[in-house]
């Protein structure tokens, strides 16, 4: 199936989803993930801002700034994305897209200096093929770290599909989870 048809898809089965579920299954995946070795051994971690119910990452932030984890956000700078560092909520501000990012005071990290990033996704597949929303922002930005055990996809059962036709530029997940699985490609 074409991308464009399973993001289509995707999306749409995304907005079906009430608040309440949004919030439940959110939790569900970003317990599994707190309690993974992955977690316990990143000193810096990058998370997302989720938009049009993609799983949340608020409890994840704050137990990682209790953990006295850095925690970065992507921004979208000069047509890329950079990750800036945040020590709490009021360092937000909504950027491009609409999506709230760091503001440009916050602190930048490179990519390689970053132990995990977690990438949102509209869908994964058991090999760690992601489909994005097809801007190509991570694809870009991250390319170069790709194999290197850093990224980690969330998502929900539904968004995990058997294979999905990856391209050259496409990223891969080292780690996918939703709310009853995880899988390691």
């Amino acid at each position: 199936m074409p991308k464009r048809t399973v993001r289509q898809l995707m999306l749409a089965k995304r907005r079906e989803l009430s608040p309440r579920q949004v919030e439940e299954l959110g939790l569900l995946v970003q317990r599994t993930f707190l309690s993974s070795a992955e977690f316990a051994g990143a000193k810096t971690l990058a998370l997302y801002a989720p938009i049009h119910n993609e799983v949340g990452t608020e409890e994840l932030m704050c137990q990682a700034l209790s953990a006295g984890k850095a925690v970065l956000y992507p921004a979208v700078a000069a047509g890329t994305l950079v990750f800036r560092q945040i020590s709490k909520p009021a360092d937000f501000h909504t950027g491009a897209f609409g999506i709230h990012e760091p503001r440009s005071s916050c602190t930048i990290y490179a990519p390689h200096d970053i132990d995990i990033i977690v990438i949102p996704g509209v869908a994964f597949d058991r090999k760690g093929r992601r489909i994005g929303y097809g801007k190509g922002f991570y694809d870009k930005a991250l390319h170069t770290l790709e194999g290197t055990g850093r990224f980690v996809g969330f998502c929900y059962d539904f968004q995990l599909l058997d294979e999905i036709a990856g391209e050259p530029h496409d990223v891969s997940m080292d780690l996918i989870v939703s709310e009853t699985r995880v899988i390691r490609p």
